[in-house]
């Protein structure tokens, strides 16, 4: 038996999520049924890094499978990739990996970006890959109020409805904006997130981008540690799980 470390990249539009549903498809069962080919008929079960939402979508996902079936990394990147079709999804790399590798428990750092189309006109050619806005915002203005966020703290105010974390203490290492033309990125890193928080956070720096809030009104909301006092959970078209490290020689995601 060989654990195996696969490196992930799909769009999520057509997908209930990373997570196995009842009734709906997810990344997480297309994999398992590719890779139970591929073992005999026998099930496998996937673990993720990270369990993306409905319509969120992943260029450096982790996850960890036990294959019994003896191949090389790029015999079952090419034999998975075959597999999987036609659901858009690839396996970007396969690595064996000791038999104590966690793909979710033993990650150390995970790496989001947010895109914003921020143009009066709808997105059209990426209609389900980025959030859209339609008047102007202040990107400067959005990343002052962005390093209030930084630090460990208590993430109350941007924790959905339904989060399974035993607490809201979070580390938010960065969340900062950078402007190329009309799309708009925004880079979250932290350990780990509670459910909706980067989402959440978007919408509601957001507002300040926009000149509805105050970088004060933000502070208050952040305070206050209650959901009802943050802004809008930002669409989830918009927001790509670019990369996980679970070492000092795992390599940081690019800004792109």
């Amino acid at each position: 038996m060989t654990r195996w470390k696969l490196t992930l990249e799909y769009d999520g539009a057509g997908f209930a999520g990373w997570q196995k549903q009842a009734n709906a498809l997810s990344v997480q069962e297309v994999l398992e049924e590719a890779l139970g080919r591929l073992n005999g008929g026998e099930a496998v079960f996937v673990q993720g890094a990270g369990r993306t939402d409905a319509g969120v979508h992943a260029d450096g996902q982790v996850a960890h499978a036990d294959l019994g079936r003896a191949l090389s990394p790029e015999r079952l990147r090419e034999a998975l990739n075959a597999l999987v079709r036609p659901h858009p999804v690839t396996v970007l790399l396969a690595e064996s990996v000791p038999e104590t590798f966690h793909a979710r428990f033993d990650a150390r750092q995970r790496f989001y970006r947010y895109r914003i189309l921020n143009r009066a006109a709808p997105p059209v050619l990426e209609a389900h890959r980025v959030g859209h806005v339609r008047r102007p915002l202040d990107e400067g203005r959005m990343n002052q109020a962005s390093a209030i966020l930084l630090g460990r703290h208590d993430f109350s105010t941007f924790r959905a409805q339904g989060c399974q974390a035993s607490g809201p203490v979070r580390t938010l290492d960065r969340l900062e904006w950078v402007r190329d033309g009309e799309i708009l990125t925004g880079f979250v890193e932290a350990r780990s997130f509670l459910y909706h928080q980067v989402r959440i956070m978007v919408g509601t720096v957001a507002l300040v981008g926009l000149g509805l809030w105050s970088l004060d009104d933000l502070a208050q909301a952040f305070k206050a540690c209650d959901r009802t006092r943050g802004g809008p959970t930002a669409p989830a078209q918009g927001l790509y799980l670019r990369g996980v490290r679970y070492d000092a020689v795992d390599a940081v995601p690019e800004n792109q």
